[in-house]
C-alpha cells in the first residue's frame, strides 16, 4: 500500500525514525485541502510510544480542520538540523515521513493532558503552561495521528 524508499542505502531503521519523532519539536502536516490541492502547515508534535501515535493541538476551526473533516488521511514530515562530515560542505539530513489518519480529540481532560505533553518539549515554565492551557482550553482541539506507515532516510545534499 505504501511505497518503499528507492535508495535503499539511505533508509533509516524504524528506531532511528522514532528517535527523530521524539527529539524534534516540529514538522509539516499535509492534508488534502480545498479543491483537492495539498495544504501543508508547520506543527508542533508529541510522539506517544505506547500508542505509536503523534499528537497535535490547535484551534477548532480553519482550513486544516475543514480539510480533515472531509478527508482525515494525512502525511507528516519531520527532519533534523543536519550535520557536516569533516572536510565536507554538504549537509547530511535525516528525515521521516509518517502516513496515517487523524482522529479529533475533544475531551477536555485529554486536551489538557496532550497540551501539557506538547508544552514540556519546549521547556516552558509550568505556571506559564497551566495559565495558557486554562485561557485557551475552550478554543482548543487536539488531533491524534494514527500511524499506518513510517519511512525515513539520511540524505547527503551533494
Amino acid at each position: 500500500m505504501f511505497r518503499r524508499i528507492s535508495r535503499i542505502k539511505q533508509i533509516l531503521d524504524l528506531q532511528d525514525c522514532i528517535e527523530l519523532l521524539i527529539n524534534e519539536k516540529r514538522g509539516v502536516l499535509a492534508v488534502i485541502g480545498d479543491n483537492d490541492y495539498p495544504y501543508a502547515m508547520p506543527m508542533n508534535h508529541y510522539y506517544d510510544k505506547e500508542s505509536n501515535s503523534l499528537y497535535f493541538h490547535g484551534g477548532k476551526y480553519g482550513h486544516k480542520i475543514d480539510s480533515l473533516r472531509k478527508n482525515n488521511k494525512v502525511s507528516y514530515c519531520v527532519y533534523d538540523k543536519g550535520y557536516l562530515k569533516e572536510d565536507d560542505w554538504a549537509l547530511n539530513i535525516k528525515s521521516v515521513i509518517v502516513f496515517g489518519y487523524i482522529d479529533f480529540i475533544e475531551d477536555k481532560d485529554e486536551i489538557v493532558r496532550i497540551s501539557k505533553l506538547l508544552s514540556r518539549k519546549f521547556d516552558a515554565p509550568e505556571e506559564y503552561v497551566e495559565d495558557e492551557i486554562n485561557k485557551a482550553l475552550n478554543a482548543t482541539l487536539c488531533l491524534k495521528l494514527n500511524i499506518e506507515h513510517i519511512s525515513g532516510k539520511l540524505v547527503n545534499e551533494k
